[in-house]
């Protein structure tokens, strides 16, 4: 069976540009391919059709020898042999399972060519380091000066890894690219190749200082902006600051992680802040003025009202922490609580003997109506037995 002209199955004129080429490749393959047409014999004829039309008028060699003499010019081992599996092969069928198949970190193919990063120049690691300041130092915001042990460029070789008046060169295994390839029936497999270990060259004459890694380790001194408002958990991102890449790679970034003390006074929820005052029985009964601290230092004043009982909350607008970035602020919130007095001298028992004997209900008003509960409840329990 004769074979059909090479232009007729792309479907291209014998004028058609390497771009027409490629776009009309890329359409016929991905409809004869083999596995969106499970079984089918005659796409997967076709698919091979198409392949073999293509290895050879996407080269300029083997298509100005087909233009010439048509299918002869690779018959008997003529013109250096039948069109095979390339490298422009192998890339234009990663695309294809790209557009199958997703990219290979689980996102849908977008049908363009697969990104590569430049052989050898590999990203720092990212670092992590956890901070921990005061309250008062996250009310005002601060600049803190951290030591990290990291990985820099090695200053004697700048980054190469290769001895000062010599360079790396081109992995003779892969040429340079980092990976290898190998046919395997219709498809060309990549993988990492063994030589220079996906780096793409290797150091003849390594740097002596830093053995060829082209960084070495060294404590490097940074300063921190920590702004006003921060909360506990904080992350701050220093892009560029962590370890150096390899042989010239782009650094890795510096993740600083927040933690805020415990406080002796205040606790914190959001931009509000908490304070528990004891305060006496005196002051809670008869009313009085209370000084309680405020975060930036200095201090208020409180106006206790008469018959103030524990846990009653006294709000002071605007006395909290700030919002990061933003000019809001928030609250502070004094919840007192009513001291029993303790220790107390003879004469002191005798007074509060009389008050008890002079108090009555509506001193105690909360008391007297608990227990006035109380009887009730038991006395129309007693009532139903």
């Amino acid at each position: 069976m004769s074979k059909r002209d090479y232009y007729e199955v792309l479907g291209v004129a014998k004028t058609a540009t390497d771009g027409e080429l490629k776009v009309a490749f890329r359409k016929l393959a991905m409809v004869h391919h083999p596995d969106r047409n499970p079984g089918d014999k005659e796409a997967e004829i076709k698919f091979k059709e198409v392949n073999e039309a293509y290895q050879c008028l996407s080269d300029g060699q083997k298509r100005a020898a087909y233009d010439r003499f048509g299918h002869a010019a690779f018959s008997q081992g003529g013109g250096g042999g039948g069109p095979g599996f390339g490298n422009e092969f192998g890339d234009f069928m990663s695309d294809i399972f790209e557009n199958f198949f997703g990219d290979g970190r689980g996102q849908p193919g977008g049908g363009g060519q697969r990104g590569r990063g430049q052989p050898g120049r590999e990203r720092g690691a990212d670092l992590r380091y956890n901070l921990e300041i005061s309250l008062e130092e996250a009310f005002s915001g601060k600049t803190e000066t951290i030591r990290i042990p990291t990985s820099i460029a090695c200053e004697v070789c700048s980054g190469t890894g290769a001895k000062a008046g010599s360079k790396p060169r081109a992995c003779p295994t892969c040429g340079g690219y980092g990976r290898v390839r190998a046919a395997q029936g219709f498809f060309a497999i990549e993988r990492t190749c063994p030589n220079c270990h996906g780096r793409g060259e290797v150091v003849d004459d390594p740097c002596t200082a830093c053995s060829g890694a082209g960084r070495v380790n060294r404590e490097r001194t940074l300063s921190i902006n920590v702004p006003a408002g921060v909360d506990d958990g904080l992350r701050i991102r220093l892009a560029g600051e962590g370890e150096s890449g390899l042989r010239g790679g782009p650094a890795g970034d510096l993740y600083v992680f927040l933690s805020i003390k415990p406080h002796t006074f205040f606790q914190r929820d959001g931009a509000d802040l908490f304070c528990r005052v004891p305060i006496s029985m005196v002051t809670a009964a008869l009313s009085g003025e209370i000084t309680v601290p405020v975060i930036d230092g200095s201090q208020t004043q409180v106006r206790i009202p008469a018959g103030t009982q524990t846990a009653k909350q006294f709000r002071i607008k605007g006395k909290g922490m700030p919002v990061l970035r933003s000019r809001e602020v928030g609250d502070l919130y004094i919840q007192v609580s009513v001291e029993t007095p303790q220790n107390l001298t003879k004469r002191q028992r005798e007074l509060l003997q009389e008050f008890d004997q002079s108090a009555s209900d509506e001193n105690h008003p909360e008391s007297a109506g608990f227990f006035s509960k109380v009887r009730d409840f038991f006395v129309s329990g007693a009532g139903r037995t």
